[in-house]
C-alpha cells in the first residue's frame, strides 16, 4: 500500500490533484492516490464530526445548558432559604407583632350585636357637644372580606367649636369610627350645619363568614363550567 504523506518539499499541483480523482476504482480504495484518499478520510471526518453533533452532541449541549440554569435557580432558592433560615427567629417575632396588632384593631371592630351601641353612643357624641341631629340614617353595609362597613348618612347643625368638637369626639372613640364626605355650611336661621357620612365596621362572625366562604366557591364552579 502507498504511504498517504506527500514527497517532502514537493509544491502541489492543483491539476495534478484533480487528476488524481480520474479512474478511481471503488473497489479498491488502496489503490487511490495519496490526494483522493486524504480528502475522502477528511470528509468522512467531517460528516462524522456533524452527525455527531446534529444527532448527539447538540442535545447534549442543550441538556447541559437546561441544568445550567437549573443549577442557579436552584442555588437562587437555596440562598433565599437560607436567609429565611438566618432570620427565621425575627420573623416570628414580626409575625407574632403583626399578630397583636391585628387583634387589637380587630376589638376595635363590634361585632353585629353591638353595632346598635355603637350607633347610639355617635347620637350621644353629638348631642353632648349640644348639636341637633336633622338626619342620623344608617344605609346598607358592604360586606368585605372579613368585616362589614356601615355608612350612615347625618346632618347635625350648631356652632364651629362645637361641630369640630364632635368630629374629634368621634376619632376618639374606642370603636373604628370615620367621618367622610365632611361638608359644612351656613345654616338659613342660624349656626351651621354639617352633612357628613359617618362609616363605622365591624367584624363578621362565623356564621356570615362560612356563607361567604361557600359563595365564594358556589361563584368559581360557576365560573369554570
Amino acid at each position: 500500500m502507498k504511504s498517504l504523506s506527500l514527497p517532502a518539499g514537493s509544491n502541489f499541483d492543483f491539476n495534478s490533484y484533480i487528476s488524481d480523482f480520474k479512474g478511481l476504482d471503488p473497489k479498491d480504495v488502496g489503490a487511490w492516490p495519496p490526494g483522493p484518499r486524504i480528502t475522502i478520510l477528511l470528509i468522512v471526518f467531517v460528516l462524522l464530526l456533524v452527525a455527531g453533533w446534529w444527532f448527539d452532541w447538540r442535545h447534549q449541549i442543550e441538556e447541559y445548558e437546561k441544568k445550567q440554569q437549573e443549577e442557579i435557580k436552584l442555588k437562587d432558592e437555596w440562598l433565599g432559604k437560607k436567609k429565611q433560615a438566618v432570620n427565621l427567629e425575627e420573623y416570628r417575632k414580626q409575625l407574632a407583632e403583626i399578630d397583636r396588632s391585628f387583634g387589637a384593631l380587630l376589638r376595635q371592630l363590634p361585632n353585629k350585636a353591638e353595632m346598635e351601641s355603637l350607633l347610639v353612643d355617635i347620637n350621644q357624641a353629638g348631642l353632648g357637644r349640644g348639636l341637633q341631629f336633622e338626619l342620623f340614617r344608617p344605609g346598607t353595609e358592604i360586606m368585605k372580606d372579613f368585616y362589614a362597613e356601615l355608612p350612615i348618612t347625618v346632618r347635625v347643625t350648631g356652632n364651629y367649636h362645637d361641630l369640630g368638637a364632635f368630629a374629634g369626639d368621634v376619632a376618639k372613640m374606642p370603636r373604628i369610627v370615620t367621618l367622610n364626605n365632611v361638608n359644612v355650611n351656613v345654616g338659613k336661621e342660624s349656626g351651621l350645619y354639617m352633612d357628613a357620612t359617618a362609616t363605622t365596621y365591624r367584624y363578621l362572625d362565623e356564621e356570615e363568614l362560612a356563607k361567604q366562604r361557600r359563595e365564594k366557591v358556589a361563584k368559581a364552579k360557576a365560573g369554570g363550567k
